[in-house]
């Protein structure tokens, strides 16, 4: 037999029913005792009422006393003064009431007299000039012991009952409650990598249930952007290492086919060579964006001056510059200090310089500013005065094997990977990457990384 029923609704059901019984019997005991309380009050005021009377008669007119007996409105009285009976009501003595033992003095008892019939009793002493008189009464306890069964019998009654209802309606009502759940495991049970798209269906988006189908929707919604990129990283990535090899196949064919001499073979090889090369830093650039997503590229930070970093990169692609007749202007405001990974970030300025350097004019301009223009932050900007980025291209410009111009890209060697490795090399450092472009006025990108609080 299982204790812990693997339905939710059966386990609300039950939690629900004994929370119920629970609160229903403590409220059943609550009001047998105020009921049977408040009957016991009202029955000892009517005999602190009775005893009042008798006394009065007793300390007043003692005379009266056996007219009291005999033709008052009280029935059940007895009254000694020593250990002789001075009076009693006829009803005292065939209710048997001689027969009730003695309790303590002033406070009244209930008791059973042998007959059945149950009394509350009460005995106190009043004195008079002379005399000292116990006076005991009684009065009749059956209509309240009635009552009170009767009370008794309809809480018997109507507590399984009332907890069959709850139990039914609990039942029904978890099922209600529920219902939505069904209804989001139904629809997730249907959605698959090819279905994506679907959401689950949200009754409420402000209730819990409806908080959580949102909360799992947005889930699926990242998901499918993953999926989506994925799919789409692939076909690129596809594509791209497709380009070289088919290059580098169809140079190869060209080569045995035609009777070429030395000079010719060596044109040959050399526009393998640098297929070959093409096709090494496309797989370069993968594996490093590979490493990127699986988090698995070691992070070592260390302050580093960024200023002396620009001008080491500047310096290294300063011989592409040339070729080209261009120059790259180091502008700095002294020494700018930050705790980076400098493998990734110096990487990272090679990709932004080196797209300058040939997206540039001949005989162009490139800029690299190092600056701190805020207290927790140093800025790095590369500014060319090439064809600029127009404003349609700019959303996606950091997206893998974008290219605003892919047959120029492809042309200047490539690969449509440098930015999105430049946006992780930022972000891995905790900085951001910005870019402002006007077409036919130049491109800057600009790299804001937290600096370090203390400066030498």
């Amino acid at each position: 037999m299982r204790l812990h029923p693997q339905s939710v609704r059966i386990r609300l059901t039950i939690w629900y029913t004994i929370a119920l019984a629970l609160i229903v019997l403590a409220f059943a005991f609550a009001i047998y005792f105020v009921v049977r309380t408040s009957l016991l009050q009202q029955t000892d005021q009517q005999l602190n009422k009775d005893f009042a009377t008798v006394a009065r008669v007793v300390t007043d007119e003692p005379a009266e006393i056996n007219e009291l007996a005999q033709h008052g409105s009280i029935n059940l009285f007895q009254i000694f003064e020593g250990n002789e009976v001075v009076a009693e009501t006829d009803d005292w003595s065939r209710a048997g009431l001689e027969k009730a033992p003695s309790g303590k003095i002033g406070l009244p008892w209930s008791w059973e007299a042998p007959n059945g019939l149950p009394y509350r009793v009460k005995q106190a002493t009043v004195t008079s000039i002379g005399h000292s008189y116990l006076i005991r009464i009684a009065e009749d306890e059956q209509t309240m012991r009635l009552a009170l069964k009767s009370l008794t019998m309809i809480l018997l009654f109507g507590i399984p009952v009332a907890l069959a209802l709850a139990v039914i309606g609990g039942y029904l009502l978890a099922g209600r409650v529920l219902g939505p759940i069904g209804a989001m495991a139904a629809k997730a049970g249907e959605i698959t990598a090819d279905r994506l798209a679907e959401r689950l269906p949200v009754e409420d988006p402000h209730d819990e249930f409806g908080r959580l189908a949102t909360v799992f929707n947005q889930t699926f919604a990242r998901l499918e952007d993953s999926f989506e990129r994925l799919r789409r990283f692939t076909a690129d990535a596809s594509h791209e290492l497709r380009t070289p090899l088919t290059a580098i196949r169809s140079v190869g064919e060209v080569g045995l086919q035609q009777n070429i001499d030395a000079t010719a073979c060596r044109e040959v090889i050399a526009s393998m060579l640098e297929e070959a090369d093409r096709l090494t830093k496309l797989v370069d650039s993968l594996l490093t964006l590979s490493r990127a997503d699986a988090s698995s590229v070691p992070i070592k930070r260390e302050l580093t001056d960024l200023s002396a970093l620009a001008a080491e990169v500047a310096d290294c692609l300063q011989v592409l510059a040339e070729e080209k007749e261009q120059t790259v202007q180091i502008v700095t405001e002294g020494q700018v200090f930050a705790e980076i990974d400098t493998a990734t970030l110096r990487q990272a300025l090679i990709n932004l310089v080196d797209n300058a350097v040939k997206y540039s004019p001949r005989m162009g301009h490139i800029r690299v500013v190092v600056r701190s223009p805020a207290d927790a932050e140093a800025v790095i900007e590369v500014i060319d005065d090439g064809p600029g980025i127009p404003l349609e291209h700019q959303s996606r410009i950091f997206d893998r094997f974008y290219r605003v111009d892919k047959g120029r890209s492809r042309e200047l060697g490539g690969t449509g990977l440098g930015l999105a490795i430049c946006q992780w090399a930022v972000e891995v450092n905790g900085g951001r990457i910005e870019l402002e472009s006007e077409e036919s006025r130049g491109t800057v990108f600009r790299v804001i990384i937290p600096k370090h609080h203390k400066q030498s």
